[in-house]
């Protein structure tokens, strides 16, 4: 393929690399485009040494030239004629140095192939990216494309306007030059007559070829508007819809805007021209002139565009939120709450000028008692470029607070639609007044519906909803979505599920972590794609135990107080206790992982392998931890010290290998204390604490788990170290060696069939406790350390 034909089918970066290598004067593009052929054949370096080759290619490039105006003659292209003919009398200046002409072209070429070389890098770069991203770029590209033919043609209109205003004043001067003069002779006056016949028949034309020209750029700018605004910002209110809710999408706005801006500038520009248009027949018209018959029409059609452009422009950047929210889009009564809108098209000129005010919901929906609320703070600002940190066109309301109105939006009786506070939706909006060079609109932006609680005890089930619309709704200003609330096909919950983790945590859920939370929620399945799961599910169950609360449960315990463990993977987490024993059975003693309680909301145990008197492997399992053991010790150093205490046996801890066989120390020792032993911050405390010990191995487990809640996993026994002291033998031994302390029988009445004794089962610590050691005899709140027993075992 011939070069120049390579860099016309460039995208439009490189395009305007070629568009700005060309505005020089050395070589006009006209030129490199119709002689294209014949200049890459010649042997330009030879020329620049070579007197006589560089004088021969001169003379034969004046030859082209006008063969090529020649041929614009036939065609009657008139602008065309005017400038190839202006680009040979600009060559004569190279008749004395022709090797400077050949010098000039071969560095154009030379640049050329360096844009060529860039290009083909880039190319080459793309080519390793994912599919659908290289989709995405060529669409981008193409839109770039579509852009720079359209400031293209906004040029080439703007010089043929130019033509046309120099021609119509040639055609008057002969015109009022022939009024003016008395010719006697008819064959001159006829000749005159002919003349200007001519000029006017041509000007005519002329007139009618700029008219085309301006329809045919309508029509670019319509095809590109309706790029901008059918798709390209559909698919960003999608992508911000998405992110609101944990997808890590991109919503910057600076490419939409460069877009709309684009367009904007191109149609303001063709108002210029179908003014001067008016100008000119203003000063010469004649019968059927095409400038009357067909402005009118051009000037509606642009000003239609511009409308639909500038109206699809104002849009909300970032959607409500408040400062200690669980995310955007719920608010609160009486809470300070931000929210940022922008307008897409920027002109400078309008900046600080254009006020945005806010209101709330315009009309009630027809909802039994839908609540009602008033805009407070400050509800009007200016558009500026001051409070963008790309210098957008932005109003950024950072102080706003809503207030319900005493009596409701909606009366008995309205409707037999009944919604919660946390399933009713509400939209704010925004309004603003466009005007630039005689052009006005009013311009409205909404925000996607928000959740209004008054009380934070609502959050959590606030978020549900917002969750569930945003997944769902393709309609943003669907307010009575959850009159009828569609159900959630799998791969898009799941894939909302792992946002949530992603989001929180920057690491999200993986397929074998999806599909346990599947197979709880379906059971065993071939294939879930085809499977949904019903609001009433998610978050709307009477129990208060909804999936939403579990899984929302475990997610603000990891956030909170295992992010890092998470984040580096050494939390399996999301795992069955049927497929934890599958797994645990294969490996060697010693070997442990950690998964999310199943039962216990924002819970996390841990299982390990021991082998059994004949031999087996034998998997138990401590009672999970909550959040009210997490924030006193972290989860690593609970890890690191866990030992076991049993009658006659030295305590150990028999956490050796996290799953699959990674030594302890080395998956979590970068997160240890400095001290340890005798000398951890957390000894001296945990010595405060009564621990109930039982010499009581193995107890069968039985889960509380609701049967819908575990579908698809058989419960099998496992061995418990934790919950309450089981009915065991006795341990007078052990029981002769802890004095009696008024604590423990103030709390508990020692019989002869329930002996319990007091000791530090995580430390190996022996010794009676002194009355420093002890806490004050009032009940111990939230945290126990059961979980660090030997005893009956719990459902975990």
């Amino acid at each position: 393929m011939a070069q120049w034909d390579k860099l016309r089918q460039l995208s439009a970066s490189y395009s305007q690399q070629l568009h700005e290598l060309y505005d020089r004067d050395g070589l006009p593009m006209d030129v490199r485009h119709y002689l294209a052929a014949w200049i890459e054949k010649q042997e330009w370096l030879r020329a620049t040494r070579d007197y006589d080759l560089a004088m021969v290619l001169f003379q034969v490039l004046l030859d082209n030239l006008d063969i090529q105006h020649s041929r614009f003659v036939q065609e009657e292209a008139f602008l065309q004629q005017h400038n190839i003919r202006r680009y040979k009398q600009n060559f004569q200046r190279f008749q004395d140095e022709p090797c400077a002409l050949a010098s000039t072209i071969l560095w154009f070429l030379e640049k050329e192939k360096e844009i060529l070389h860039t290009a083909n890098l880039a190319e080459q770069v793309q080519s390793l990216q994912v599919e659908q991203e290289a989709m995405e770029t060529s669409c981008q590209q193409d839109l770039e494309r579509k852009m720079a033919g359209l400031r293209n043609d906004v040029q080439c209109l703007e010089h043929t306007i130019v033509c046309l205003e120099e021609q119509q004043d040639e055609f008057d001067f002969k015109y009022q030059t022939h009024k003016m003069e008395v010719v006697v002779e008819e064959a001159v006056k006829n000749e005159q007559i002919k003349t200007l016949q001519l000029l006017v028949n041509r000007l005519n034309e002329c007139r009618k070829s700029t008219l085309s020209d301006l329809s045919k750029l309508l029509d670019r700018a319509d095809d590109l508007i309706n790029l901008l605004v059918n798709k390209e910002l559909v698919e960003w209110q999608r992508r911000q819809q998405k992110s609101c809710i944990g997808a890590p999408d991109s919503v910057c706005l600076d490419q939409l805007e460069k877009w709309f801006t684009c367009v904007a500038v191109c149609l303001f520009q063709v108002r210029e021209f179908l003014n001067k248009l008016e100008e000119l027949v203003g000063k010469v018209s004649y019968d059927n002139d095409p400038i009357k018959a067909l402005k009118p029409g051009l000037q509606r059609r642009t000003d239609s565009l511009l409308k639909v452009l500038l109206k699809s422009s104002f849009v909300v950047e970032t959607q409500p939120s408040m400062p200690q929210g669980k995310g955007p889009l719920v608010l609160r009564t009486n809470v300070q709450f931000s929210v940022k809108t922008r307008l897409l098209v920027k002109f400078p000129e309008l900046n600080h000028s254009m006020k945005v005010e806010v209101s709330m919901d315009r009309e009630a929906p027809l909802i039994k008692g839908y609540r009602r609320f008033n805009v407070l703070g400050t509800k009007t600002k200016a558009l500026n470029m001051a409070e963008s940190q790309s210098g957008g066109m932005v109003a950024d309301f950072r102080h706003l607070i809503l207030k319900e109105q005493k009596s409701g939006g909606g009366g008995k009786g309205v409707s037999d639609i009944s919604l919660s506070v946390t399933e009713e939706l509400h939209i704010i909006y925004f309004t603003t007044e466009f005007e630039l060079k005689g052009f006005s609109i009013e311009l409205q932006a909404s925000t996607l519906p928000v959740i209004i609680i008054s009380n934070s005890s609502q959050q959590q089930s606030a978020w549900a909803s917002v969750l569930w619309f945003n997944m769902l709704s393709q309609d943003p200003k669907d307010i009575v979505f959850f009159a009828d609330t569609p159900a959630a096909p799998w791969p898009q919950f799941g894939e909302m599920l792992s946002w949530q983790f992603l989001s929180a945590t920057k690491r999200g859920l993986n397929d074998a972590q999806l599909e346990m939370i599947a197979v709880k929620l379906f059971g065993k399945q071939q294939n879930y794609n085809t499977c949904k799961v019903a609001w009433i599910k998610f978050s709307k169950e009477h129990s208060p135990d909804t999936f939403w609360v579990w899984f929302d449960g475990i997610l603000m315990m990891v956030k909170t107080y295992l992010e890092e463990l998470w984040r580096e993977g050494l939390i399996m987490g999301f795992v069955s206790k049927g497929k934890e024993r599958s797994l645990l059975r294969k490996k060697k003693r010693g070997t442990f992982l950690l998964r999310f309680s199943e039962s216990v909301n924002g819970g996390i145990t841990f299982s390990w392998v021991e082998i059994d008197s004949i031999g087996e492997p034998d998997i138990k399992t401590v009672q999970p931890f909550t959040k009210a053991d997490l924030s006193q010790i972290p989860f690593h150093e609970i890890i690191r010290n866990f030992q076991i205490l049993e009658a006659e046996n030295v305590p150990q801890n028999p956490l050796l290998y996290l799953y699959p066989d990674t030594p302890k120390d080395e998956a979590f020792g970068k997160y240890y204390s400095e001290k340890s032993g005798d000398h951890s911050p957390y000894i001296k405390y945990i010595k405060t604490k009564l621990v109930f010990v039982s010499k009581e191995t193995t107890l069968e487990a039985k889960s509380p788990m609701s049967s819908d809640m575990a579908q698809g996993e058989g419960l099998e026994p496992v061995n418990g170290l934790c919950g309450e002291p089981a009915e065991q033998d006795l341990l007078p031994s052990l029981l002769e060696t802890c004095p009696h302390d008024p604590m423990l029988s103030s709390s508990v009445e020692l019989q002869d069939d329930d002996f319990l004794m007091m000791c530090n089962s995580m430390f190996n610590n022996h010794n009676s406790f002194s009355e420093s050691d002890m806490l004050p005899c009032e009940p111990s709140p939230d945290f126990s350390f059961t979980g660090f027993n030997l005893g009956a075992s719990q459902a975990c």
